[in-house]
């Protein structure tokens, strides 16, 4: 005769005359030798490399101190954190309206957003640079009007002569052709049944997109983006295409060509560099954290509890990672 569920003996507990106890097994960790080995060496070699330029005076340590926290220098590293704010703001709302123009079911919508990103992820972003330079010198004016009469509205592009703006239009506008490829892949992220469901509890398009759609899409935007920011940071250092010269690299680069002191200059610009880096890093972090919550609490290594090693489930019972209900 088949025991029921509440006939079976628990794990652990007194088994009957004849049958040898069972207990669980202790899993012992594997260890790995190799790594420790390997992380010994690479520790080693970092710290001899440490020491080995901390004696060589090519490195010019001295001049480090002086022009790190130079106020040439202060004042570039605030240059380039705005254009790289700007641009990236500028990026991902252009990147967001080309997004839905690719999913446009509208194919002429769908043809000049594709252009656009043909066309600016296509070609280098430091030779759209140079044109966005040469800009005000092809079209000092642009009329807008009926051809071949004098109907129509003039424009003047002499702010165009701004290098500043430039900068921010040239790489705003690259940055534009990646983002919407990116939120363009996070709606697409979240399933067809959320906005079917939205629909059918009597929500709009806007609703369903500012409550479902986006903050959903949100865990596959974000990592991308904060990718985005940190490249945008460094490709600052280009604008000297335009030419601008007060950003960080262009600074420390005339620093430099005055004292012939390059490599220090280089470092601190580095230095810079890795300082603003950290901070996005960091804020990438906890966005993520905050975005994904909902996906981490569902995997089995974030603290839930497992069944113990050698216990088996009783016939028909969900095992440790099985949330119940059909299927």
């Amino acid at each position: 005769m088949t025991l029921g569920n509440q006939d079976r003996p628990a794990t652990g507990s007194p088994s009957p005359a004849g049958t040898p106890t069972s207990e669980p097994i202790k899993a012992i960790k594997l260890r790995h030798p190799w790594r420790i080995a390997i992380a010994v060496v690479l520790v080693l070699l970092l710290i001899w490399f440490l020491i080995d330029a901390s004696q060589r005076d090519a490195y010019g340590w001295p001049n480090v101190g002086k022009y790190i926290f130079d106020r040439r220098i202060s004042a570039a590293a605030l240059v380039t954190l705005q254009l790289t704010i700007y641009s990236m703001i500028i990026g991902v709302v252009l990147g967001l309206v080309l997004a839905v123009m690719r999913l446009s079911p509208n194919p002429v919508v769908k043809s000049v957003a594709w252009l656009y990103l043909w066309i600016f992820r296509g070609t280098p972003v430091y030779v759209q640079l140079v044109f966005w330079g040469l800009f005000s010198l092809i079209y000092p004016k642009i009329f807008l009007g009926v051809p071949w009469t004098d109907w129509g509205v003039n424009f003047d592009l002499g702010f165009m002569q701004n290098a500043f703006i430039i900068a921010i239009i040239g790489l705003a506008l690259n940055e534009a052709a990646y983002m919407a490829e990116i939120v363009r892949a996070g709606l697409l992220s979240v399933d067809a049944g959320q906005e079917e469901a939205a629909t059918a509890l009597g929500m709009s398009w806007g609703q369903t997109m500012v409550r479902i759609v986006i903050p959903q899409s949100m865990r596959v935007i974000i990592p991308p983006t904060g990718n985005e920011v940190i490249s945008m940071l460094k490709t600052t250092s280009l604008v000297a295409a335009i030419p601008l010269t007060t950003d960080l690299y262009g600074v420390a680069r005339d620093i430099s060509a005055s004292t012939f002191t390059p490599i220090p200059l280089l470092i601190v610009a580095s230095i810079w560099y890795l300082l603003f880096t950290s901070i996005l890093m960091v804020g990438q972090y906890f966005l993520e954290k905050r975005f994904s919550r909902g996906v981490s609490a569902r995997r089995p290594d974030r603290g839930e509890p497992a069944l113990a090693t050698g216990a088996l489930p009783a016939a028909g019972a969900p095992d440790g990672n099985d949330l119940g209900g059909k299927g």
